[in-house]
């Protein structure tokens, strides 16, 4: 499904958009898990800083 996401944000009007992700550790468990979301190129610093 990322490699779909990715190959049609390539086309178009895509380019102003980012796909990041993100490795977030579970206070609980200790696990960590990955968040991704795609947002837009002004964002990518925000997203990365908010917890």
């Amino acid at each position: 499904m990322a490699k779909k996401s990715v190959a049609s944000l390539q086309k178009g009007g895509g380019k102003q958009h980012s796909k990041v992700i993100k490795m977030v550790k579970s206070p609980k468990s200790g696990a960590y898990s990955f968040r991704e979301e795609i947002v837009s190129n002004q964002e990518v610093t925000n997203w990365f800083n908010k917890k």
